[in-house]
Formats: C-alpha cells, structure tokens, sequence
C-alpha cells in the first residue's frame, strides 16, 4: 500500500531532524591522514638535502641520550667518525709559517666528507708532478681510508688562469691538467695500498671554485667573480679527497 502525502511529509521532517550539522564523521580521520602524509613527504625532503655527517652526529646524540652505544668490533668508520679522525689530523698539522693557514682542510656537505690539499704543497705549477712533502699528508690520510668502507673521489681544481703555451703540448687546458693531479693522487693512494677498486679520479678544472656556494649555477662572471685576486685563485688550485656518503657512490 502506497504512502499518503502526509505520510511522506512526516518522514521527510522526521528524516530532516535526525541528520547532524557539520561535515561527516570520516572527513576529520581523512584530513588527519592528508596531514601525515604532508608531513612524510616534508621529512623525505628534508633528508634527501641534509649533511650526512651532521645526520650521523644528530643519530649519534640521539643513542647517548637513551643509552649507551656499542662499540661492535671491527665495525667500519662512519662519516661521523671519518670527519672526527681528519678534523684531529688537520688540528695536528703545523700551520704555515707565512700565511698562517694550515695546508689541510676538512668540509662536509650533502656528498660526503672532504679532506682539501692546497696545491702550494701538493704540486708545482702547471705541473702534475708532487711535491716531496704530500706523500707525508696521504699517509696520515691512508688510516682512515683503511678503516672506513666509503668510496673514495679524488678531484682535481685550478685556478682561471690558462696554461702557458710551453705547457699546452702536454696539457691543452686546465680540464687536462686537473686530471693528471688526480690521477696522481690515485696512484699515489695505491701505492700506499688502497685497494683501487673504491678510487674514482676526476678534474675540474676551474669550474668549481673553492669558494662557491652550492646553490650558485657556474657561469663565467661567476668563475671570474671567484679568480679575481691571488688569494682566491691559491684556494682554487688544490686537490680535494671526499669519503662519498653511501647515496654518491
């Protein structure tokens, strides 16, 4: 039997009073679940530009302040304990008597940690021959390569200045020369046996000036902008050997 209009208003009215205000019930859980999300995605990020090496301290910190941490054996270094191990060399190190600088540096960034050698004391110039002093430096080096399991890149730099024409024969340009200077460096670090296989050579040439901020896109103004007097043009010409974090290698 079919419902009277009257009926039918009654439940309609009825149906209209026993319906709640505001949004339903699984909006509030969906939105909570949006704003996970966002947030996941926002640490991914953040992870994927971090430091590595201030990564590991924080980690490090994070393990003393629940406990003790366990020294297992045989374990190998992690960049934490690589950046440790050539901060305290480089502290060792005598300064120049002239600049004052010491000849050593040690920088971390998102790639990895980097051991700097200024060319005053690594190579001559215009030359891929090493100075006698720099196979002191890479055996205080070596140790900590030893101990560590990290890929090792060894990159070389100079300065803007083009070669003389008496050099060009054997080095056209600076990309050529960069290169022998690290391919040096590498049959240096072999010789001292480190196993070759975790050796990456590379040359740069002038194109990544010491001072240059990692969100600055290399072009020539940039390139002049950082070679333009002979303090700056002395941090270009060096040779950099980097403990790659995993994700570079």
């Amino acid at each position: 039997m079919a419902a009277t209009p009257q009926e039918i208003k009654k439940y309609m009215k009825k149906g209209a009073e026993t319906v709640e205000e505001g949004l339903p019930g699984w909006f509030g859980t969906f939105a909570d679940m949006m704003t996970l999300l966002f947030a996941f995605f926002v640490l991914l990020a953040a992870i994927s530009t971090i430091d590595p090496v201030k990564l590991q301290n924080m980690a490090d910190s994070m393990g003393k302040s629940v406990g003790k941490k366990e020294e297992l054996d045989n374990q190998a270094m992690s960049l934490g304990d690589i950046h440790k191990a050539a901060t305290k060399m480089v502290e060792e190190m005598a300064a120049d008597p002239q600049t004052g600088e010491k000849p050593v540096e040690v920088t971390t960034s998102p790639k990895g940690v980097t051991i700097g050698i200024s060319s005053d004391i690594s190579f001559e110039s215009g030359s891929a021959n090493t100075k006698p002093g720099f196979l002191e430096i890479l055996k205080k080096i070596v140790p900590t390569i030893q101990e560590s399991y990290n890929m090792i890149a060894v990159e070389g730099h100079t300065d803007s200045d083009p070669l003389p024409k008496s050099l060009m024969a054997r080095y056209p340009s600076n990309w050529e020369l960069s290169g022998a200077r690290a391919a040096a460096v590498v049959r240096l670090l072999i010789g001292l046996e480190v196993d070759p296989v975790r050796l990456q050579s590379v040359g740069y040439g002038e194109f990544v000036p010491r001072d240059k901020n990692t969100a600055e896109i290399i072009n020539a103004d940039l390139i002049q902008k950082y070679n333009s007097n002979p303090q700056q043009k002395a941090r270009n010409r060096r040779v950099e050997i980097t403990f790659l974090a995993p994700n570079n290698s």
